[in-house]
């Protein structure tokens, strides 16, 4: 069997055999297969497809490419939420304490920028000191101390997805629906996840921009999660505008303590309560959304889910100083404020375009290996339906270097589009 005969026969339309999906997967995790094969590979995926068998062999081919954790021992029940990534998608960092404040067990593995989106990873580096390259035995062991973990994946849990994540980012392989649903999966079923929440996001800010392509996703994902013996629920949540306020990486740190304190912009609240509510029925913690939704609502007002995120910054090295005071995140160079050009109803934030502006910020990575600058990004003041002044503030540029400011001055202005009738919110949540 060859790598390019594989490649030949997914780039001519035919079904690949469970045994092929298995052996281009282990050449390209031990090195047999180089990554200019495995980018091939990934490119002939995202043109032709997969079926939902191919998929599902290759999120398991993914996770068995090395160690799949047995948590059985360690805890009775573990819960992983996983958004489909977005723009201003800070959710896990507000949601994953509150869901352990609760009393359930939380070990989750997330993942660095794709594209415009951000990453989990890069979000919580800029804490300084935390750590995202936790060992395997280091993971269980937190997970049985504290009931919490977030880390990225160790080299010895699902590393074929670790290889594939970073070539897909830099060959216009990201918006693939097989590709990112056996992604996403690979690492749940890898890290020993026995109940799962997908939030597969839906819009101009998404790799799946329609109701029918996310559907499509979720269906898929939940599809392999039950094939793998994993409870798995998937909620379809609007990204045609950032989520929150804040775009940058510390930016949503920042916003993701302050919602821990009881204060967030209403769309974020509302998301992070939401999906809370779901993770803790899934996780069997309680019996329906509206006694979940009191639970998350407790964790916050009694201080007990500010508390589990200082204890998860701590274990992980970082210095817990800056959640307590947030101030003492670095700051950008350059803020300007950008006023509203007009009167009117905010009728678009275009999500994709202002995720894009934060890459030539520096807050996201252009290719393979970039540098993040964690302190530059942007704060949205205002959300379509908003009714706005001419003069008022719309929104805000953290930048470190005048001529990037000025680019994305012009690109995020590009953003927003007015309306003289009113404007009905969006939704956050369609199914």
């Amino acid at each position: 069997m060859r790598a390019v005969d594989i490649i030949i026969k997914k780039r001519d339309k035919q079904e690949l055999t469970s045994r092929e999906i298995g052996f281009f997967i282990k050449g390209f995790t031990n090195g047999d297969i180089p990554d200019y094969q495995a980018s091939s590979f990934a490119m002939t995926i995202m043109l032709n497809g997969m079926t939902s068998r191919e998929t599902t062999d290759l999120a398991l081919a993914m996770a068995h490419s090395g160690q799949v954790l047995d948590l059985s021992k360690i805890v009775d029940v573990v819960v992983d939420k996983h958004s489909s990534g977005g723009v201003g998608d800070k959710t896990s960092i507000s949601v994953m304490p509150m869901v352990a404040a609760c009393g359930l067990p939380v070990g989750k593995m997330s993942g660095r920028g794709l594209g415009f989106s951000g990453g989990t990873l890069d979000k919580l580096e800029s804490i300084p000191g935390y750590r995202v390259d936790l060992t395997t035995d280091e993971f269980k062991q937190q997970l049985k101390d504290k009931g919490i973990v977030l880390t990225g994946q160790s080299l010895d849990l699902a590393p074929a997805d670790g290889k594939m994540y970073a070539l897909r980012d830099v060959t216009g392989t990201v918006p693939s629906t097989p590709l990112i649903a056996s992604s996403i999966m690979c690492k749940k079923i890898a890290a020993g996840a026995t109940a799962i929440v997908l939030d597969v996001k839906v819009g101009l800010g998404a790799f799946m921009e329609t109701l029918d392509e996310a559907r499509k996703l979720a269906s898929l994902m939940v599809d392999i999660g039950h094939l793998a013996g994993r409870k798995t629920v998937a909620l379809l949540s609007d990204m045609n505008q950032p989520l929150g306020s804040t775009v940058g990486n510390s930016l949503e740190v920042i916003e993701a303590v302050e919602l821990l304190r009881g204060h967030a912009p209403a769309d974020y609240w509302e998301h992070c309560l939401h999906v809370t509510s779901h993770v803790l029925v899934v996780g069997g913690r309680a019996k329906d959304l509206a006694e979940g939704r009191a639970m998350a609502e407790k964790c916050i007002a009694d201080g007990s889910a500010l508390e589990k995120f200082r204890v998860l910054v701590q274990a992980q090295g970082g210095d817990v100083s800056y959640v307590d005071d947030t101030s003492k995140f670095e700051r950008a160079k350059y803020v300007e404020v950008v006023n509203a050009p007009r009167s009117g109803f905010i009728s678009q934030v275009h999500a994709r375009i202002v995720g894009e502006a934060s890459v030539v910020l520096g807050a996201g990575r252009a290719k393979k290996g970039d540098p993040i600058d964690h302190a530059v990004g942007f704060i949205i003041h205002k959300k379509v339906g908003d009714k706005v002044e001419a003069g008022e503030p719309l929104f805000e540029i953290h930048a470190n270097d005048e001529a990037k400011l000025a680019e994305a001055r012009s690109v995020v202005l590009s953003a927003h589009d007015f309306s003289n009738k009113f404007v009905s919110p969006l939704p956050l949540f369609y199914e």
